[in-house]
């Protein structure tokens, strides 16, 4: 793993959010994206060498509306770079990490992902992000 890549947050209403944050942070969203495998919304902001993504559920089934339902707004996830998911997954797996994901899917700001269950890493659900090079 290379480095933090960003730390979502879950949140009922995207745009009373980001008007939050952008205060916040003293700058906007530098994106918004629908991933619709996943029913959700996201707004994305740099925060010098970090990323924020903050993420609003489109559907009642949701993993996002599940999460807020259960646990409320906060932090939901916390993604690492990773140069080979695949390589990763198949490692993580062998050191008996709980991998949600066996082969990784798009997900938002052009990358493959896949998730470790909270239970596996002590209560935080681990994002693996790569790049997705055209």
């Amino acid at each position: 793993m290379n480095k933090i890549e960003h730390i979502g947050i879950a949140v009922k209403n995207l745009n009373t959010s980001n008007e939050l944050f952008s205060k916040l942070f003293g700058e906007l969203h530098y994106k918004i994206e629908s991933v619709e495998s996943e029913g959700v919304k996201t707004a994305f902001f740099k925060v010098g060498e970090n990323k924020i993504e903050l993420l609003e559920a489109t559907n009642a089934d949701s993993p996002i509306a599940k999460f807020i339902d259960k646990k409320g707004e906060g932090i939901h996830h916390i993604a690492f770079d990773v140069d080979d998911i695949e390589a990763e997954i198949k490692r993580l797996k062998a050191e008996d990490f709980i991998v949600l994901n066996e082969t990784p899917k798009k997900g938002a700001d052009n990358k493959l992902v896949a998730f470790l269950h909270p239970k596996s890493t002590n209560g935080v659900l681990i994002e693996l992000c790569q790049e997705i090079k055209d």
